[in-house]
């Protein structure tokens, strides 16, 4: 149990244990569908304002006006503020059957009027409470948009709307906070949340951080490999990056400066390995989920298509620091301060056993809604069987209360988020904004993601990925889909852009706090974490070219696109870090190895590029002009190497 819940208040601790459960039962409740047995089902809006009335009040209780972690008493106001929401959210859950039958989204009676009032303005300050002032901002705009959405020039104006109206939309529609983000809450994302949590809680950390040592430790650059390895691992778990550099760093960085690495190398490696971590599947952000709803597809299938993307991104971060590593000559951690193999999988092979369940209900039975359950209850039974990690009574409560915490405060943003959507549906704008854009772009589908890109980036370092992608998924992916592209390729391209700003300078967050923890120069570990990171810059045009890498064509097709990428790859990284296999130290080239990494660079790139027909490039040509330059560099790097060696 963190420092921070055990500073929090009894009552307030009461009151996140409470919330947790509750609001678990009824999840599992509507979930499972136990109406057909109890004779009483709620229909999916009632469910969510159930939720919310339940979820929403302890915003206001449990982060404090000025953000943080609330560790004192609950001021008078915040109470008010709790009891608002209770009442707010209980009043539409109370009438959400009149709701639908008497037409109120369309023509409400004026009490109404003045409870959507509120619950806009409460729904405003709980996300800028969970998300912070950024996040708030934008909010705020897109929520208010409908109010001035005339004002715009002609090419980008919509519909106007009064402000009643407008109040009614969020608070009624489906389409606002009630929209997608809180549906996909309320259907998929409680249940991978406690699933997360109780991995996190019962060792699971622990367990996959001394797997990666007892498998890489001793091999060179090997607890940088560690790094990858178990920050994939703890990253699928979390779903968060910040989060994740946290839970690993500690660990990780400081075992690869006992090897040779530097501070700035060590944090960059954490960096690049916690963002690729809340890609991998089974268990992603928040972002998959609200994918899965939004392409109306199971979530398995998202995680199926994530997963040759994900692997293709560390299956580059490993390869560059094995380059590195050989080109600095840095060995291993010594095995006699490594995990033995044999007793960590001893200790923790539950875990896998339990991720095994969880992959068989997603992708093989379907059952993405009630899989986390599942995984969850039988990880829970184990724990307690064997005398490991078994809980005490205080564990149990500490499991339930940061259950409650995490639940509470991804309510908070995804119902702030969902009014994003809200401001553009109720303009009549979110149907336009895609032709726009193909109008914008002439109709190039290159250009159109290169715009993409670009947007999805922008967002990413103001906004939680979380809204970005939603953003984006309403006003750009219907017009890269409209041009031709593969739908689940748009919308992994928008998310895997968005997350770039967690490796980007200026903003970098996860390299920033990376930093902290290696203490190196938090703008140095920013670019460091872009240059080893920088195939990701790369791989989403490689998907959304090539849904072959998404696991979408034929076996043939399949194959052939994971070969390409897995060789282009290699040689991208052999010119970023300066070695290859074979040829040894390109610096051996002298004041040339530079051009000749760019020719590695530029050919492998050539290597994996799709030969998608949007790129007008034959693929006949794209391949002589790879293969020119992979021999002009080859044969200049031999060249100066045995200039090197007779010197020498």
């Amino acid at each position: 149990m963190s420092q921070a819940i055990q500073r929090r208040p009894p009552l307030m601790r009461v009151i996140l244990i409470v919330v947790a459960i509750l609001s678990t039962l009824t999840a599992v409740y509507q979930i499972f569908n136990l109406g057909f047995y109890t004779g009483f089902s709620m229909f999916d809006v009632q469910y969510i304002y159930v939720l919310m009335s339940m979820l929403l009040p302890v915003v206001f209780l449990s982060i404090p006006i000025n953000l943080g972690t609330r560790e004192g008493r609950v001021p008078w106001y915040d109470w008010l503020l709790a009891i608002a929401a209770l009442l707010c959210c209980g009043f539409f859950a109370a009438n959400a059957m009149n709701a639908i039958h008497r037409g109120w989204e369309f023509a409400a009676p004026e009490h109404v009027v003045y409870m959507s009032y509120l619950m806009w303005a409460l729904t405003l300050e709980a996300v800028r409470r969970c998300g912070g002032w950024a996040i708030f901002t934008v909010v705020l705009l897109m929520s208010c948009f409908p109010l001035f959405a005339d004002w715009l020039p002609d090419s980008l104006a919509g519909m106007s709307t009064p402000i009643d109206q407008v109040a009614i939309y969020h608070a009624l529609s489906a389409e606002s906070i009630l929209g997608i983000p809180v549906q996909a809450y309320g259907k998929l994302v409680i249940g991978f949340l406690l699933f997360g949590t109780a991995l996190q809680c019962t060792g699971g950390g622990k367990f996959f951080l001394d797997l990666s040592f007892s498998l890489l430790g001793k091999v060179r650059g090997g607890p940088a490999k560690v790094a990858i390895f178990s920050s994939g691992l703890m990253g699928s778990m979390s779903g968060s990056v910040i989060t994740n550099v946290l839970t690993t760093g500690p660990l990780s960085i400081p075992a690869m400066r006992r090897v040779g690495f530097s501070k700035t190398y060590a944090a960059g490696v954490e960096t690049c390995a916690s963002t690729g971590g809340v890609l991998m599947p089974p268990v992603m952000g928040a972002a998959a989920f609200i994918m899965a709803v939004f392409l109306d597809i199971p979530y398995g299938q998202i995680a199926l298509a994530a997963v040759i993307p994900s692997a293709l991104y560390f299956y580059g971060l490993f390869i560059q620091i094995d380059f590195f590593a050989a080109r600095q000559g840095l060995k291993g951690l010594e095995e006699k301060e490594l995990p033995k193999l044999g007793e960590t999988f001893k200790a923790g092979w539950h875990y896998l056993f339990v991720f095994v369940l969880l992959i068989w209900m997603l992708l093989v039975m379907n059952r993405e809604a009630v899989a986390p359950f599942y995984a969850t209850a039988l990880l829970i039974v184990i724990n307690q069987v064997r005398a490991v990690n078994r809980w005490s009574l205080a564990d149990l409560w500490g499991f339930v209360e940061v259950s409650g915490l995490r639940l509470v405060e991804l309510l908070g943003l995804m119902a702030g988020i969902g009014m994003i959507m809200g401001g553009l549906a109720v303009t009549g704008m979110s149907g336009t904004i895609a032709t726009d854009l193909l109008f914008i772009a002439g109709g190039n589908p290159m250009v159109l993601l290169l715009m993409g890109a670009l947007t999805s980036f922008i967002l990413g370092i103001g906004m939680p990925i979380t809204a970005a992608y939603i953003f984006l998924a309403i006003a750009l992916a219907p017009a890269l889909i409209d041009a031709g592209l593969n739908p689940v390729a748009v919308h992994m391209f928008i998310l895997y852009w968005g997350m770039l700003s967690f490796i980007t300078p200026p903003v970098a967050t996860g390299a920033f706090t990376a930093a902290k923890v290696a203490g190196s120069h938090p703008m140095k570990t920013g670019f460091m974490s872009m240059h080893l990171g920088s195939i990701i810059y790369f791989i989403p045009f490689f998907f959304v070219l090539e849904p072959a890498l998404l696991l979408q064509g034929s076996v043939d097709e399949i194959i052939k696109a994971i070969v390409s990428a897995v060789i282009g790859i290699a040689l991208v990284a052999g010119g970023l870090q300066g070695y290859l296999p074979k040829l040894g130290s390109l610096a051996q080239a002298g004041f040339l190895q530079w051009p000749v990494r760019g020719l590695f660079i530029i050919g492998g790139l050539l290597v994996a590029m799709p030969h998608n027909p949007l790129i007008n490039v034959p693929e006949v040509g794209m391949l002589a002009l790879a293969l020119a330059c992979l021999v002009a560099a080859t044969l200049l790097s031999l060249l100066f190497r045995k200039r090197s060696m007779a010197a020498s």
